[in-house]
């Protein structure tokens, strides 16, 4: 079975590593630990960064147990993609009425529930007040590259690994967001190639299509990723909530529904004592030194190390 562990390091950000040998593969067990971490960083206020890494010398995440789905499919009802649609509606409505989950796991609709809950769950991460950085340590195929898509950013190791979404060599297409991740990440175009193909990428042509962010030497890619995780979660969480849901929901809406999403994230997060305190630093250095701050190199250098002005 599969877990997370957790290490604290310092500033507000956390270590999370995926264990689950001996093959380094995605479970149910996963994603509870990573269910509790999201719930975490939405409730701890000093939780702004999370680095998620493998545990795995050459594996990020391999890919989802194909045992379980296998186990699962079997046990589901023979469905087309329009009922499988309401089926999956009405389970996700079900999941949020309290005891419903557990006892969906003991029906026919089981294979159903954990579908909508791994999605639900990669979903949180992108909307929770800390920044998730995915040290992709090694390879990560299938559910360990939608892992990695549903972080805020990527960094991969440079080395003989792979990446990609090898769903369709199953006979199903990615189910945890691969498809959807992958088209506004990096178009439909290149996104149905990849999941059309099946085959992976190697970190170069990740990097190279943009599905990373950045190569590192395995050796160096956790302290890298720490750095920037540490750097980022110094801004104040509500606007990191903020931008994330913005982006991450309202990049998908309709554009004058996405505006409309982002100007109620601002006024939500612009009331907040950070914000408040940032605000009235501004406008306190304007009146000190006669210059606007954020064209002041230096006190604009401040603010990007110190995730603020102050």
């Amino acid at each position: 079975m599969g877990e997370l562990q957790l290490e604290e390091r310092g500033e507000g950000v956390l270590l999370a590593t995926i264990s689950n040998p001996p093959h380094g593969l995605m479970d149910d067990e996963i994603v509870d630990g990573l269910e509790a971490l999201a719930a975490r960083a939405d409730r701890d206020p000093e939780l702004t960064g999370v680095v998620l890494t493998g545990a795995h010398p050459e594996r990020f995440v391999a890919h989802y147990d194909i045992a379980e789905l296998l186990a699962a499919s079997r046990a589901a009802p023979s469905v087309r993609p329009a009922a499988a649609r309401a089926s999956l509606g009405a389970v996700g409505a079900l999941r949020r009425i309290p005891g419903a989950a557990s006892a969906l796991e003991r029906t026919p609709a089981a294979g159903l529930s954990q579908a909508e809950r791994f999605g639900e769950v990669l979903a949180r991460l992108g909307s929770v007040g800390a920044v998730v950085v995915a040290a992709i340590n090694g390879s990560a195929q299938g559910g360990g590259c939608e892992l990695a898509l549903a972080c805020d950013l990527r960094l991969m190791a440079d080395g003989p690994f792979l990446i990609g979404q090898p769903e369709i060599l199953f006979g199903f297409p990615p189910g945890g967001g691969g498809t959807q991740r992958l088209a506004r990440l990096l178009g439909s175009g290149p996104a149905l190639q990849l999941c059309l193909d099946g085959g992976p990428l190697t970190p170069e042509q990740a990097k190279e299509l943009g599905l990373v962010d950045e190569l590192a030497p395995p050796a160096e890619l956790v302290d890298r990723a720490l750095a920037l995780a540490t750097r980022l979660a110094r801004r104040p969480k509500a606007a990191i909530a903020g931008v994330k849901r913005a982006v991450n929901v309202g990049g998908s809406l309709p554009l004058a529904a996405g505006l409309r999403l982002e100007r109620a994230e601002l006024m939500s997060a612009i009331v907040s004592d950070d914000a408040d305190a940032a605000m009235a630093a501004y406008v306190d250095g304007l009146e000190r030194s006669g210059e606007l701050p954020a064209y002041d190199p230096e006190a604009l250098q401040r603010a990007l190390e110190d995730g603020r002005f102050r």
